[in-house]
Formats: structure tokens, sequence, C-alpha cells
């Protein structure tokens, strides 16, 4: 233990009192962060799906955190298989990137290959990043269709999330 004796009272006041100041400014100002739980994933979900069957494709559906980490994984009923590794890629470039999937696609067809070694770059339409109050807090997608609409389902997914 320390021994306190030998510190003059009032620098001891003093020196306790700017730390107990610190703490609590630290504690409270500390920021808060926006995170997508599983009644907000449910709702994605719900969206994605209503516009997958307005038109008439089965994809495979994928959330991820802002760090690419796996929230929902959903492989539609006659979607292939790689449509699920597909899917994850698609997200994780969008959260990643905090910028939708088909950038990387541009990029590389502007002769930007060097882009491909990139962490978790993915050229391929269909996965766009979840923004809430400017905030990112994941990103989305959905493969098996035309990358298009691909593209489109998630937009509507997250377009009726963020009119909630």
């Amino acid at each position: 233990m320390f021994n306190l004796e030998w510190f003059e009272p009032s620098l001891l006041k003093f020196t306790i009192a700017v730390l107990g100041i610190a703490v609590t400014a630290s504690a409270a100002d500390l920021p808060t962060k926006k995170y997508l739980d599983l009644k907000s994933i449910k709702a994605l979900v719900a969206a994605a799906e209503a516009e997958a069957q307005r038109q008439h494709v089965s994809v495979t559906l994928c959330i991820v955190d802002e760090s690419g980490n796996l929230l929902f994984l959903q492989k539609g009923d006659t979607a292939s298989l790689n449509t699920i590794t597909w899917a994850q890629r698609k997200a994780r470039h969008a959260a990643f990137y905090n910028a939708p999937s088909k950038n990387a696609e541009d990029t590389v067809k502007q002769g930007h290959v060097e882009a491909l070694a990139y962490p978790e770059f993915f050229p391929n339409q269909g996965g766009l990043p979840i923004v809430v109050d400017g905030q990112l807090v994941g990103g989305m997608s959905a493969s098996g269709a035309k990358s298009e609409i691909d593209e489109a389902i998630v937009k509507a997914a997250l377009d009726a999330f963020t009119k909630k």
C-alpha cells in the first residue's frame, strides 16, 4: 500500500479531486454505440424476403456487424450453394469498406486489379453497408439472382428498415 502521510494534505485533496473529475469525465464521455439487435435483423430479413418474393427469385441473405462478423445467414431454397460464400463476402465488403460491393466491381473494371489483394475486397454487386444515424452498424447482402436484383433486394430491406 501507499503511505500517504508524506503528502501535503491540501495537495492530496487536490490530487484526489482531479482524479475523481478525470474518471467521472471520461466515463460520461464514452460514445453511445449503435448495433444490430435480433429485432432489427429480423426486420431486415423480412423486408428482403418480401422483395425477393416480389422479384420471383431465391437468394441467400447475409448480415454482418461493422467488423464483418456473421450475424445472420440464410440460403434460399433453390439458391445455389456458392451463394453462401458469395453473400458473406459481399456483406463483409460492404461493412469493411462502408461502401457497396458494386464499388469494388467498378474498381476492378477500371483496371485496378491490385485492389483484389485488399482484405475483404469482393468485386460483385449485391452488398450494401447498414448505416443508422450516420453510424456504420454492419453490412447486408443478397446473392443468387442477377447482381442488380441482389442489390435491389438489399436496398428495399434497408429502405424499409430506416423508415421505421
